[in-house]
């Protein structure tokens, strides 16, 4: 079975990739760090030719040894440290990933995916190997994993220079006050609103839907719905082509979770859905029941789910306390979480059927067509990786099949009818929290995702708590300073 979409025109063999580049001279080329950051360099096309032939290149492990500011991490991993010498890794170029970046003269453009030199395995923290060996282990089981991302974003007048001058405070929204799905405020920005879109097709992102969102210069951006892994793909590049647009147009986008305490974060909702050996949707009803319902459905909102899609929402639910750094990877992430339905931002283990306040939003019959049916987990923000997003609902989802786990707990509107029910598990409201979680032993991170990458992951996450628990802010300065 697929596990994999590749883009249109990708080249199938060496042969077919030098008559794609044979009127270039360079190509440019990129990987993915553990905070989604997209490391990567040019390349002349005779080494890149050498290196796609011999199985790849060597590439600086330090990208997996710092963090998104380049700075070593407190406590030094072992994928990439002193006593290696951060030592190069193996960067296998996806010939799957061809596109030509339209921004950049139609520069030819390819993801990459790292591997040990020593082994040849995939090193153990690299998001794109993760979620590959996701997608493949549900492959072994007949089913082929398909999703859709939407993120929410600000967007400021402003330039990476004039936001560091201004110590990135009073920054200039692109458009003011609050107003959602406005067809007037694109008009503003016209230029840049359709380039966003324009370019995303261009780049072999394709978009579903484009609007403003309730927020001051707040733009929401629909992908659509594809393989895990080209999703994936298409999630990390989208981000790159928003910032590359927006610095032709003088703006800068953001997909920080929570830029403002007083306003609505912004979220990186993902849709997932399981394909099965037949090419039909594995969460939708049988013909024969399509009309009245599963019968045997554990709840009113899960009358239209497949049993199969039952069990892979209980393992979703199951085990996302215990993966949240892999859907909410940041400090500023979790104040996106604490205020609950009051941001359409969930912050407990609840789900229901088309509900926006659950973690997991049931999309099923009647509201949409069987074929459609699908879950949306809302807990991510828009500063997530994709990749390990997608990794942990997709595995947490597989082993509630696998497991034939049942609902354990009652759709959301039971607790909304009956605010005294006290059986509802809250999210772990930190990161400090979350890492805990994720890295003690025994914890579900641990039996899926095995504990060299909890290990490698979690000890990043400890080190940007570290950094936070050091950190002095403003808040702080302007309470205490005078009146302490």
């Amino acid at each position: 079975m697929a596990t994999t979409s590749a883009t249109p025109g990708a080249p199938r063999s060496i042969d077919d990739l030098k008559q794609l580049l044979c009127d270039d001279v360079k190509v440019k080329v990129a990987g993915i760090d553990v905070d989604g950051v997209l490391r990567g360099k040019f390349m002349s096309k005779d080494k890149f030719l050498g290196a796609t032939a011999s199985g790849g290149f060597g590439f600086c492990s330090v990208i997996f040894g710092w963090d998104m500011h380049d700075s070593v991490y407190t406590r030094e991993l072992a994928i990439s440290n002193k006593d290696n010498g951060y030592c190069d890794l193996i960067a296998a170029i996806d010939l799957s990933t061809f596109r030509r970046i339209p921004w950049e003269n139609n520069v030819p453009f390819f993801l990459v995916s790292f591997f040990d030199p020593k082994t040849s395995a995939p090193i153990c923290a690299d998001p794109r190997g993760i979620l590959r060996k996701v997608v493949d282990n549900a492959a072994a089981h007949g089913m082929e994993c398909i999703s859709g991302v939407e993120f929410e974003y600000f967007n400021f007048k402003e330039t990476p220079e004039s936001a560091a001058q201004k110590r990135f405070t009073q920054l200039e929204p692109l458009t003011p006050g609050m107003h959602g799905y406005s067809l007037l405020r694109t008009q503003l920005n016209q230029d840049y609103f359709h380039a966003l879109f324009d370019e995303s097709l261009k780049f072999g992102i394709d978009i579903e839907g484009h609007h403003t969102e309730t927020g001051p210069g707040v733009l929401e951006t629909a992908l659509a719905y594809t393989s895990a892994m080209r999703m994936a793909d298409n999630a990390i590049l989208y981000k790159f082509l928003a910032k590359s647009v927006g610095l032709k147009h003088g703006v800068l986008p953001s997909f920080m979770a929570k830029p403002w305490g007083n306003l609505p974060g912004c979220s990186g909702h993902v849709h997932v859905s399981l394909k099965d050996g037949e090419g039909g949707n594995a969460f939708s009803l049988s013909d024969a029941d399509r009309d009245r319902g599963r019968v045997n459905a554990a709840f009113e909102d899960t009358r239209y789910l497949s049993e199969i899609g039952e069990h892979f929402l209980a393992g979703v639910l199951d085990g996302l306390p215990d993966v949240m750094p892999m859907l909410v990877p940041t400090i500023n992430g979790y104040k996106r979480l604490v205020g609950g339905e009051a941001f359409w931002a969930p912050n407990a283990v609840t789900y229901g059927y088309d509900s926006r306040a659950a973690s997991v939003r049931i999309i099923s019959p009647p509201s949409v067509p069987p074929s459609a049916t699908r879950f949306e987990v809302r807990v991510p923000g828009a500063d997530m990786n994709p990749y390990f997003a997608l990794s942990a609902i997709f595995q947490l989802g597989m082993r509630g099949i696998a497991k034939q786990l049942k609902l354990t707990t009652p759709p959301i509107s039971t607790y909304q009818s009956y605010p005294a029910r006290k059986e509802v598990v809250l999210l772990p409201s930190s990161l400090e929290d979350a890492t805990n979680a994720m890295m003690r032993p025994g914890s579900i991170a641990r039996e899926v995702f095995g504990d060299d990458f909890v290990d490698h992951f979690g000890a990043t996450r400890e080190h940007e708590v570290r950094l936070w628990n050091t950190a002095v802010t403003n808040w702080e300065v302007e309470r205490y300073l005078e009146l302490a």
